[in-house]
């Protein structure tokens, strides 16, 4: 009897310490969306704005199976991670840590800033927006040499409209994709979305270096202005489990082409068709070479002198040349690959005096063509290998 006692008093201690442990561990959500800022100098202020829209689109919406973690940068030696919790029509910022002098610019350090995220708000799937400046698919540059170049980059002009690589404005506070892409690996997380709030991330080279951890990019193929992506507007679309990419298009073309600089452009880019389209590229370049006389008639799609990065179709529409057939087969692959798209009639760039047109868009660039110096690695990139 007193044996039977026993075992009785264990298994309720069993099942008592369970449910305290249960207790203490977080409820695992329908979604998460994480809203990723890490230190961009001078974009400081416009992020909080972004957060502050981004909590009118939650109160218009509400919050019920979602949750939305931010990571934002308050200086260059400190970040915080927070919970927007919404109840009864008010938004609050909880704390969930503090960091100083988080290593965001390596594998190890951005690992577990996403590990962090995941453990605050375990989740069936998850979403991230990336928010600092943009330079597509350009490594990191560590240089010594950086000084004495004359290349000035789109954030390095004074008394224009300012616009938004992968994070700050100097080496140590920008990361690599590759980076970016082995991080969310690491923590065995597919996002749903990557949505880069930076310029120049519509690009075929980064879609293909992130297409096995996320299904979808949503990136602007130029550079956007400083104030960034719409989220009062797109916000409610971003936070649903099935995104509405379609009117995420058609709510950022609204807003840019009133805005006091009309002028902006986005695209949908579905990674799951990449490989695809890395095959059908791969037996484009197989029989057919790009002749160089041909890159002024490409769309531009920055201000660079030289180019850096292209329209992609039209780039393979000039590759083709009287190949009606074969770039048919190509146009066909790329209606899966960028699914939607939206663009004003002209979109500006801080490295050229004027706004500069668009004749032909596609919603993601490439800089296969490309010969300005910054493109000297390209035949490093994923892309070039699969393609080539």
């Amino acid at each position: 009897m007193k044996y039977t006692q026993y075992i009785l008093i264990l298994l309720l201690s069993i099942i008592f310490v369970s449910c305290r442990k249960e207790d203490n561990e977080p409820d695992i959500t329908e979604r998460t969306v994480f809203m990723y800022l890490p230190w961009s100098t001078n974009l400081t202020s416009y992020f909080y704005d972004n957060i502050t829209d981004l909590e009118k689109a939650i109160a218009e919406k509400g919050l019920e199976q979602e949750k939305v973690i931010v990571f934002m940068s308050t200086s260059s030696s400190e970040a915080e991670m927070f919970e927007i919790v919404y109840n009864k029509g008010i938004c609050k910022r909880n704390i969930l840590k503090e960091y100083t002098n988080p290593q965001f610019t390596t594998e190890t350090g951005l690992t577990d800033i996403i590990s962090d995220m995941k453990s605050f708000a375990p989740a069936e799937s998850y979403s991230m927006i990336i928010g600092c400046h943009g330079m597509g698919w350009l490594p990191v540059d560590y240089s010594s040499s950086r000084t004495k170049e004359i290349f000035k980059y789109h954030w390095e002009y004074t008394g224009r409209p300012m616009t938004r690589f992968f994070g700050g404005l100097s080496a140590e506070y920008q990361t690599d994709i590759a980076t970016l892409a082995q991080s969310i690996s690491n923590n065995d997380i597919k996002m749903e979305y990557i949505m880069f709030d930076d310029c120049y991330m519509s690009n075929i080279e980064v879609a293909y270096d992130l297409r096995y951890v996320t299904n979808h990019i949503i990136a602007c193929p130029t550079e956007i202005m400083a104030y960034g992506m719409p989220y009062a507007l797109i916000g409610k679309y971003l936070l649903d489990k099935n995104p509405d990419y379609q009117s995420i298009c058609n709510e950022f073309y609204s807003f840019y082409s009133t805005y006091k600089y009309p002028y902006g452009t986005i695209g949908i880019t579905d990674c799951r068709e990449l490989d695809n389209m890395a095959s059908i590229m791969k037996i484009i370049n197989s029989i057919l070479s790009f002749d160089s006389s041909k890159e002024e008639l490409i769309q531009p799609m920055d201000g660079y002198s030289p180019v850096i990065f292209y329209d992609f179709a039209d780039y393979v529409k000039n590759l083709c040349g009287e190949n009606d057939d074969t770039y048919a087969a190509f146009t066909e692959i790329l209606y899966k690959v960028v699914p939607y798209k939206a663009h004003t009639e002209k979109f500006y760039s801080a490295s050229s005096i004027n706004p500069i047109p668009i004749s032909t868009y596609c919603g993601i660039t490439t800089s296969e063509p490309s010969y300005n110096k910054k493109a000297n690695n390209y035949t490093n990139t994923s892309w070039y290998k699969a393609t080539h």
